[in-house]
This record gives C-alpha cells, sequence and structure tokens, in this order.
C-alpha cells in the first residue's frame, strides 16, 4: 500500500497551491480520502475529506471556500487544491485513506510540507 503526496512548497500570503495524492495497494474507488495538516507543535487535523463517488465533500471551517478537495478513481488520484493561503495553513499535509470495515482500515501517506510566509 502507498500514498505518495507531493505539490507542497513555499508560497507567500494569497498564492495558491495544488497538493495530489496517487494511490497504490488498495481499493481506491470504495475509500473516504481525507488530507490532514500538522503544524509544528499542534495535533494533525483533518482539513477536508472526500467520499468514494466524489459528490459529498466536508471541509475544516477554516479552509472552506478556499480549499477544494477532489478525487479521480480512474488515476487512483486525490488533489488538495488550496487558494488565498494563509499564515495558519503551513504544515505537513498527509493524505490518509479510510475504508469501512470491521475493522476498519486507514492508511498514510509520509506528508508534504506547506510553508507560507512573507
Amino acid at each position: 500500500v502507498q500514498l505518495v503526496e507531493s505539490g507542497g512548497g513555499s508560497v507567500q500570503p494569497g498564492q495558491s497551491l495544488n497538493l495530489s495524492c496517487t494511490a497504490s495497494g488498495f481499493t481506491f474507488s470504495v475509500a473516504d480520502m481525507r488530507w490532514f495538516r500538522q503544524a509544528p507543535g499542534k495535533e494533525r487535523e483533518v482539513v477536508a475529506q472526500i467520499l468514494p463517488r466524489g459528490g459529498v465533500t466536508h471541509y475544516k471551517p477554516s479552509v472552506r471556500g478556499r480549499f477544494t478537495i477532489s478525487r479521480n478513481n480512474s488515476k487512483k488520484m486525490v488533489y488538495l487544491q488550496m487558494n488565498d493561503l494563509q499564515f495558519e495553513d503551513s504544515g505537513v499535509y498527509y493524505c490518509s485513506s479510510f475504508t469501512w470495515g470491521n475493522p476498519p482500515t486507514v492508511f498514510w501517506g509520509q506528508g508534504t510540507q506547506v510553508t507560507v510566509s512573507a
């Protein structure tokens, strides 16, 4: 199983980044996909979620309207378009899959750094 994130970098406030996550080794099309972030000294938090068919999304309130999560099941990829980035958006962004079951199955990527600085 692999989740590989890419697209992180250093930007100024107000700029944009588009993160990508490529999945392999599990049934991507039935998995909820989530983007988490973790800032230094803080707990990891979910910022966006997309259900398997892509029609339902959820966002952390502070990013709603600025971030857009999407997925391509045929390519086994999930994306996070981040616009109007702010200082507080800095952190390591992780792609994660959640597949319902007994027990549920969760996989994590290695993370990609996003730094917003003046």
